[in-house]
């Protein structure tokens, strides 16, 4: 299916190996403690690293060059910020997420372009999200006919600046919500799509592959 790398192999760490490894998928586990892959099951069949998840050699034992996604979860912020910024830039994996514990960061964090979960905040599912595209298409919520879905929606950083009700009218969805700088916050008349922002739209589910094949390109050029 796809390889994903994780480091920090602690609680949560190796829940998610756990569940990437049960959907079908190649996991290779970083951590500087060998110990520390005592929380794994017994006949976990992924790779165990032991090293600084910011240290390229590290990474490339890991297989980061070829990872779909990589999520640092260790309980250091510094050091989940280095190593996915480290795996995003120089490996250049398309999904990443970073694990903090001081949410005053968030706006930094956020302006690096780098998505975080907020440990206050925390479950193994918000990573999940932000690896694993097709979660978004699950949902956070689904209207009783299970016709309407409202999901995350992936937007080309070619709309930075756009209206937010231009992207509504060209994907034909309604925008719920914005996460912004790891805050939510409602859409007002004005309200243009910025670097760094989570896009909470409702739609109907038959449309999902559309619309992120929609606002996957630029915008259309004004006639």
């Amino acid at each position: 299916m796809a390889h994903f790398v994780i480091m920090g192999c602690g609680r949560v760490g190796a829940t998610l190996a756990h569940t990437l490894e049960d959907a079908g998928h190649s996991v290779a586990i970083i951590d500087q403690d060998d110990r520390a892959f005592r929380r794994l099951r017994t006949g976990f069949s992924g790779r165990k690293v032991t090293g600084v998840g910011f240290d390229r050699e590290t990474l490339k034992q890991a297989g980061v060059g070829e990872a779909y996604a990589f999520a640092a979860v260790s309980s250091g912020d510094n050091s989940n910020i280095l190593a996915t910024r480290v795996a995003r830039e120089t490996f250049h994996v398309p999904h990443v997420v970073a694990r903090i514990y001081d949410p005053g960061r968030a706006e930094i964090y956020q302006r690096l372009g780098i998505p975080t979960v907020a440990a206050v905040r925390w479950s193994a599912d918000q990573v999940l999200r932000r690896i694993l595209p097709e979660q978004h298409l699950a949902g956070d919520f689904r209207e009783p006919s299970g016709r309407l879905v409202l999901a995350e929606i992936d937007v080309d950083p070619s709309w930075i600046g756009h209206a937010v009700s231009e992207i509504e009218k060209v994907a034909g969805i309604r925008i719920a919500y914005l996460t912004r700088f790891g805050e939510g916050m409602l859409p007002g008349a004005g309200t243009s799509y910025q670097e760094g922002d989570t896009v909470h739209a409702m739609l109907r589910v038959d449309r999902s592959a559309e619309v992120g094949h929609i606002l996957a390109k630029e915008p259309p050029k004004e006639q």
